[in-house]
């Protein structure tokens, strides 16, 4: 199939799926879009494509539907809901889920769509908004080879690199994997810099000279002058990869392991959590060292 042949729709506009959206109907695909807000539905870069009042909408008539939501109960309300897109999926049409959720939720709504012919892939993916805005996200696939196939069209235009793993659910393995490293050198910056700043050191020289060297991370390079500045406008929730260090922490637990590093983690995200900074980037890791991370007085 050409791009015009493939008919597509998109449900789930938030801070990746809104410009994952857009690449797709600057690439001339026939597509609808649903949210649940409505209101990113009606972007400037969105024009041509078709606004949808319901998933089931989005879902009509499509040959694959790309899925980009919060949770595992959204992936389950978008699909299989009331005016989800269960309803109107066709025979033979494929689900691209691009959603970070447990792999056995993948896999239950890979089984429960088949039972209408309908195929799935998980697809979650990595790089940030800035990466969803470039199109060059990494993009981590469970499913069929031959779904996979029928996928690239869309995926090498929502993604710079597609990683097939395995069946069903392995794409979401592997995002497990990807988000406890994030936790990881997320914290690992905030710390450095939080060093840095109290030895006086001039920071963003400090940066730019370890940025080339061991010390390099996406971390560093693309989130530590918002820990510099004090300033966390959003790219990841920070609620979200609590979300996501959960799913990983009980894939750990499922076979026995501890992850030490990130539960300590998912416990500052907490307690920023708690303090109002759900909605902030996850950078805002960086806060906890000023809040609750100062060691106390004796």
């Amino acid at each position: 199939m050409t791009r015009s042949d493939l008919r597509l729709g998109m449900v789930g506009l938030g801070a990746l799926g809104l410009p994952m959206a857009v690449n797709l109907n600057s690439a001339g695909f026939p597509l609808h879009v649903h949210t649940r807000s409505r209101k990113a539905e009606r972007n400037p870069a969105l024009l041509g494509s078709q606004g949808c009042a319901t998933a089931a909408e989005a879902a009509c008539g499509v040959d694959v539907l790309v899925v980009c939501v919060s949770d595992d109960a959204a992936v389950n309300t978008v699909l299989f809901g009331q005016g989800g897109a269960a309803e109107t999926l066709a025979e033979g049409s494929l689900v691209v889920d691009c959603s970070t959720i447990a792999p056995s939720t993948s896999r239950a709504a890979a089984d429960q769509l088949a039972l209408q012919k309908v195929n799935y892939i998980d697809a979650p993916v990595t790089g940030g908004t800035e990466g969803a805005q470039a199109g060059t996200l990494t993009v981590l696939v469970g499913g069929e080879p031959s779904d996979l196939k029928r996928a690239r069209p869309v995926l090498d235009i929502i993604g710079g690199t597609i990683h097939h793993f395995g069946p069903v659910g392995s794409g979401q393995q592997v995002k497990a994997v990807n988000q406890v490293l994030v936790a990881g050198s997320y914290v690992a910056v905030a710390e450095a810099l939080a060093l840095g700043e109290r030895l006086g050191l001039p920071m963003p020289a400090v940066v730019d000279a370890l940025r080339h060297g061991a010390a390099g991370s996406w971390a560093l390079n693309h989130r530590s002058g918002a820990m510099l500045e004090g300033h966390y406008p959003l790219g990841f929730r920070l609620a979200l990869h609590h979300k996501d260090l959960g799913i990983a922490l009980q894939a750990a637990a499922d076979v026995d392991l501890n992850l030490p590093i990130a539960t300590k983690v998912r416990t500052m995200e907490e307690d920023l959590m708690t303090n109002g900074h759900g909605a902030e980037d996850v950078s805002c890791l960086r806060r906890w060292l000023d809040q609750a991370g100062k060691p106390e007085e004796s």
